[in-house]
């Protein structure tokens, strides 16, 4: 049984469940998430579309029907008694599911952990209570469990294996309207409806102001496969400049980019590995964030950052995040080729502590270890795979 609450988690979900059926093939895996996850034959229990939010306020928006589908899953897991329960990520919800599923005497696996090491640390003492195994995916993570005495394993982050290989940028380019010889800005603002509510008015407004300072500039806009065009209507802030909107082709985008802006999140790793510059934003309700941040442990937010271990690239974080300075953040990047390039360089190395490819695998090698030792299914075929750097 997994359970997944926001579009990367899906994606993490959908590579975990074929490299469990790829191990232990029959294996039935049922449970909360979204397509990726249904695209390789996992059961829906319930579709996370709709409740997938930011921000503690923002939350009570859909806490009915959020606590509807925690009943739903207990029910089933109370039912099926699946081998073993995989949380991955989405801790707000998850940890509440993962102390019921506990008392049924199902064994747990958190994969993509908490980040116990940035805020709200007072958590540990739940994971080192009900959870088997913990699988992270930042090798600066496992240090933490087992200095707790968790049992930790780390897999290496699965977006190195699922980043497609450079495509045809110009013919992209050509196909989306846009010119592969002028300079071209990414925005990704947020995969949840209220991230991009909240984040993308103010890229708009930054675009003419790029587009006054760098001649020829275009901009496209990579929209979450969850969203819809209703979410874009800010685009019309941008005028005359209006980005092309392209959906569900984030690594296009990316590839096709020069220099990104992007909210803050697993789009950030996903820009690090296409090594492109990047402006990290990000703003929730100003309440939420007064809220939110006196549980904050870290000086920076960013996730490459954090795996750096400095800040390589610029953060723009609610009040901070305005249309001047994202602009003045960008146009940086894009007229001075030293910085761009010492940026580019900084995410080399963010890229290769992430691991090698196999970082699926690995966790599933480890997810049905936890289920064999509980005496539900075989054990494994193979042996653990070894994480090799990345290039």
């Amino acid at each position: 049984m997994l359970s997944c609450g926001e579009p990367s988690g899906d994606l993490y979900a959908g590579a975990l469940t074929r490299e469990l059926r790829r191990l232990a093939p029959g294996a039935r895996v049922f449970g909360y998430g979204s397509q990726a996850l249904a695209d390789v034959g996992g059961e829906l229990i319930g579709d996370f579309r709709g409740l997938s939010v930011t921000g503690i306020t923002e939350v009570l928006r859909v806490l009915p029907r959020t606590y509807a589908m925690y009943r739903r899953l207990v029910a089933a897991a109370r039912e099926r008694r699946p081998d073993v329960f995989v949380a991955i990520d989405f801790p707000d919800f998850n940890f509440r599911l993962l102390a019921s599923i506990r008392r049924l005497g199902i064994p747990i696996v958190y994969y993509i952990s908490p980040q116990l090491w940035a805020w709200r640390a007072g958590r540990m003492a739940t994971m080192k209570r009900a959870v088997d195994r913990v699988l992270v995916i930042f090798p600066f993570e496992e240090e933490i469990y087992r200095r707790e005495g968790v049992d930790v394993r780390f897999v290496g982050h699965p977006l190195v294996e699922l980043i497609p290989p450079p495509g045809d940028r110009a013919a992209f380019l050509r196909e989306i309207g846009l010119d592969p010889a002028a300079p071209t800005v990414a925005l990704l603002p947020g995969s949840r409806h209220n991230e991009v509510a909240r984040i993308l008015p103010t890229l708009a407004r930054a675009v003419p102001r790029i587009a006054a300072r760098v001649p020829g500039v275009q901009f496209v806009v990579a929209g979450a496969p969850n969203l819809g065009a209703g979410d874009f209507g800010a685009l019309a802030l941008a005028a005359p400049h209006r980005p092309v909107l392209v959906h569900a082709r984030a690594d296009d985008v990316l590839d096709a980019a020069d220099v990104v802006v992007t909210a803050s999140g697993t789009a950030t790793v996903q820009a690090a590995l296409h090594e492109k510059p990047m402006v990290i934003v990000y703003r929730v309700s100003p309440m939420s964030y007064r809220l939110g941040r006196r549980f904050v442990r870290v000086s920076t937010f960013g996730m490459v950052n954090l795996i750096a271990g400095e800040t390589v690239v610029p953060e723009l974080i609610q009040d901070d995040c305005t249309p001047e300075a994202v602009a003045e953040q960008a146009v940086a990047f894009l007229l001075d080729r030293v910085r761009a390039d010492t940026a580019r360089a900084a995410l080399r190395e963010v890229k290769r502590r992430l691991g090698g490819p196999g970082a699926s695998a690995r966790a599933a090698e480890a997810v049905l270890d936890v289920a064999f030792r509980s005496g539900g299914v075989p054990a494994p075929t193979s042996g653990p795979s070894p994480i090799s750097p990345g290039n």
